[in-house]
């Protein structure tokens, strides 16, 4: 019984009959690429840095907290969960001084950055003493004092001005005449920061103003950017660090040294992170729970191929327990191999996808993708366990049962499926029921958070309870083919007798229509939901933009233009406010346009859609907001709303007023003034203008109509929706060939079935048309499903998020159902040549 050792039953079986094996290769190779591509996302997420650049030559750097921090209770104890903040919070400029008496220390600098615009150009503008850590140095002149400043030498080119001349400049205080005191050199660390602040488009145009003046015109008296503490001669860079926390004990400013310097400089590190982990952890849980489900019913599918064979083995004296061992054998030669091959085109994807976020500008350019040895160790032992356990699962029947019972089973497919199965798939089905019962019922996060574990119950559902839904969707269809002839009712017939088989191909059509249909149909919902919101609630005549922002007092400027009936500038922004989300108290990022005017003159420029209170209210410490977010926050009109400012100061202003526009236009408006002061930038972004002459408006910026404004808008949101197309072409695209690998698996296994056909009297042509009649109802049965799981879950999502009913295109959707068709058709057809021209031949 030599031959019948474990090992040596997989050898031969992989070595006989690799035909059989080859589907499973492709299946555990997808996973393999799916699980190591969001891996290496998500580790590079968690170990993600930037090399400091301004504060390169500063060892030490004092800066507030960037993010806000929730505690809440768990299981395990409190559980802290962080959010980046939208603007820069900044630390109090006295700290400087506590810092510099620190043992070790030579001089502590506060640090400032913030935007100037001159003309219609823009600067990027500095302290003077930053020169101390960034290498700057005068090239003419002498240093800024207040009212003074020096330029280097592309803003002096730009301004026409040399030392000793007057410039006029604008910054938050408004337009003010400086003398030009020097030129300079801009050093390393300045020309970073001038890009960073998208001073100018090749940020190098950059002025330092006096150290004692650069809070205020920076639009945040006291405060600094971050203070840069420079070490004495010979003095250890983790003593000053320690030595610096302990003078500002209390305070709350963060001390960083090494590559915490550069997330301190580069504010756009804390949200690269965020997206990674969620790419990373989010979708790729979501991905990974995909890709081995459908790697483990390949396996599963491969092995019920072999009943037969198992049946014989056990005829002939094999035991159960050597059965069971043949196959965790198979898997052990098969997954790591298959694991091993799909990590490559895995680092492929991730570098791809890694690369397609920073061009978007989602993370910046000085991190870099981390690719180690833990997220492919994690690919090839997830493809491995999914494939012992399915083939273990798969295999446990025929090992246990009786010999002669085993051939009789191998002779026919089981028609009643298992009872821990049905009772799991019943479970899952009333779990995905209940589940869009609460969505229905729900709004905001809670409608989408209960819509995610709508569509997961219910794939769960479909590939569980399979073989059942297999045959009743064979039993409908056959009733329609009944008309379309011999080959057509045998399509019929076959289909309900091998249900298990039809099974195996319609989970991954389900599975792609499923998901590619949620997230594309997601994003195309809320774009036309928004558009249309934009475009009914623009009402001015004219808009006006500018890239570098508006010039200071554009609304008044515009107000006193003849004709001009009403002119309300924006300052766009965001802040963070507290919603209900699954019971748990989360911060979402709330779009927010602070009105120069009074709520009165916003309503004869935008209409908001005000449900209940008065726009006329809305002033310093009243906002108004959308009603999605006001469901989502549990505040009506009346109620104080707790939020945090983009710089995370923390306010409770008084809601007066709910709108339903929110989604095209913004979520909360406040007064401007209550803004400006806690935002890196103070210009305004938009005018409004009703009334007046577009040609009088253009000393302000470039003046466009309504719909003029919502065309750009609305490609501004297109080229941020790539990564829900990017998410449904990979999840999509590897059900697909899923369902591409299982049909031509399927086909290859019933060479022995085809054949007999043939020789029963029916043609090849009649085998094919039986072949293709199978695949359409195979592919227009997952079609079907898939769309059904998709609407339950997209329907109480859009509603939930914009009070709307989704949208979906017509052309688009019938593209995904013809793409399924199609390939379904193509999967079947060239095997099924094959496998026909072998046995003429």
């Amino acid at each position: 019984m030599r031959s019948l050792a474990p090992n040596g039953l997989a050898r031969a079986a992989v070595r006989f009959k690799p035909a059989s094996f080859a589907g499973t290769f492709v299946a555990l190779m997808m996973s393999a690429l799916i699980v190591a591509a969001c891996g290496i996302l998500l580790e590079t997420g968690a170990r993600a840095s930037v090399p400091a650049e301004r504060y390169a030559k500063a060892p030490v750097v004092v800066a507030a907290d960037q993010s806000v921090r929730l505690v809440a209770d768990s299981i395990d104890g409190p559980e802290e969960t962080v959010y980046p903040l939208p603007d820069t919070a900044r630390v109090d400029v006295g700290l400087a001084a506590k810092a510099a008496r620190a043992p070790g220390a030579e001089a502590a600098v506060p640090d400032f950055t913030f935007p100037v615009r001159q003309g219609n150009g823009a600067l990027a503008g500095h302290g003077w003493g930053s020169q101390a850590f960034t290498g700057t140095a005068l090239s003419a002149g002498a240093a800024p004092r207040t009212g003074e400043v020096v330029l280097d030498a592309a803003a002096a080119r730009t301004a026409k001005a040399d030392v000793g001349d007057t410039i006029a400049l604008e910054t938050a205080v408004g337009r003010t005449d400086f003398r030009v005191s020097g030129l300079a050199k801009a050093g390393m660390g300045d020309t970073a920061a001038g890009a960073a602040a998208g001073a100018a488009a090749d940020g190098k145009a950059t002025a330092w103003f006096a150290d004692a003046e650069a809070p205020a015109l920076a639009g945040h008296p006291g405060k600094a950017d971050a203070i840069a503490v420079l070490a004495a001669d010979g003095a250890d860079t983790h003593a000053l660090a320690a030595a610096v926390e302990k003078s500002l004990a209390g305070s709350g400013a963060q001390v960083h040294t090494g590559d915490g310097r550069g997330e301190a400089e580069e504010r756009g590190l804390a949200y690269a992170k965020e997206t990674l982990l969620g790419l990373g952890s989010q979708f790729g849980g979501i991905a990974t729970l995909v890709a081995v489900f459908t790697a483990a019913g390949t396996v599963a599918l491969s092995v019920g191929q072999r009943t037969r064979e198992f049946a014989l083995l056990r005829a002939v004296g094999a035991t159960p327990r050597q059965i069971r061992r043949a196959v965790a054998a198979e898997a052990l030669l098969v997954a790591p191999l298959a694991g091993l091959v799909g990590c490559l085109p895995g680092i492929a994807l991730a570098r791809w996808w890694f690369g397609q976020l920073k061009d978007r500008g989602a993370i910046p350019e000085a991190v870099d993708l981390h690719v180690s040895w833990i997220p492919l160790l994690a690919a090839v032992g997830t493809g491995l366990l999914a494939a012992l356990g399915s083939g273990l699962l798969a295999g446990r029947r025929p090992a246990k049962i009786k010999p002669g019972q085993a051939l009789t089973e191998a002779s026919v497919e089981r028609l009643r499926p298992g009872v821990i199965r049905t009772v799991l798939g019943l479970g899952a089905l009333v779990g995905g029921t209940v589940f869009a019962g609460v969505a229905s019922s729900s709004a905001g996060d809670n409608a989408a958070n209960a819509s995610l574990g709508v569509i997961m119950l219910f794939m769960l559902a479909v590939a569980l309870l399979g073989p059942l839904v297999a045959r009743l969707c064979a039993a409908l269809f056959g009733l329609l083919l009944r008309g379309g002839g011999a080959s057509a009712v045998l399509a019929a017939a076959n289909s309900r007798t091998n249900a298990r088989r039809l099974a195996s191909a319609i989970t991954p059509i389900v599975l792609a229509m499923a998901f590619a249909s949620t997230l594309v149909f997601m994003h195309t919902s809320e774009s036309q939901i928004a558009s249309e919101q934009l475009r009914d609630g623009i009402t001015a005549d004219h808009v006006v933009t500018d890239p570098a922002g508006l010039p200071t007092g554009s609304a008044d400027r515009a107000s006193r233009t003849p004709g001009v009936d009403a002119a309300v500038s924006l300052l766009d922004t965001q802040v963070l406010v507290p919603v209900d989300a699954g019971g748990e108290t989360t911060l979402q990022g709330a779009a927010t346009q602070g009105i120069s005017g009074s709520g009165a003159q916003l309503a004869k420029v935008q209409d908001l859609d005000v449900r209940s209170g008065s726009l006329d209210r809305v002033g310093a410490g009243r906002i108004a907001i959308d009603k999605s977010l006001a469901t989502s926050a549990k505040v009506k009109v009346g109620d104080q709303l707790p939020l945090h400012l983009p710089d995370g100061t923390e306010a409770r202003p008084e809601v007066v007023a709910v709108y339903g526009r929110g989604l095209g236009l913004a979520a909360v408006t406040m007064d401007r003034a209550s803004l400006a002061g806690h935002v890196t930038s103070s210009f305004d972004s938009t005018l409004l203008v009703r009334g007046g002459d577009a040609k009088q408006l253009a000393a302000l910026g470039e003046v466009t109509d309504a719909s003029g404004y919502a065309v750009e808008q609305n490609v501004d949101r297109e080229l941020g929706a790539w990564a829900n197309y990017t998410m449904a072409a990979v999840l999509g695209g590897f059900a697909v060939i899923a369902a591409v690998n299982t049909l031509v698996m399927a086909v290859l296994d019933r060479r022995r079935e085809l054949a007999t056909l043939r020789l029963v009297g029916s043609t090849r042509r009649q085998v094919l048309h039986m072949l293709h009649w199978e695949s359409l109802l195979v592919s227009v049965a997952g079609v079907a499903l898939g769309t059904t799981i998709a609407m339950i879950t997209l329907t109480p999502m859009v509603r939930g998020l914009t009070g709307e009913s989704p949208h979906i295109p017509p052309l688009l959707y019938a593209t995904f159902a013809a793409t399924a068709v199609s390939l379904g058709l193509l999967a079947v057809t060239l095997p099924a040549r094959a496998a026909l021209r072998d046995r003429e031949a």
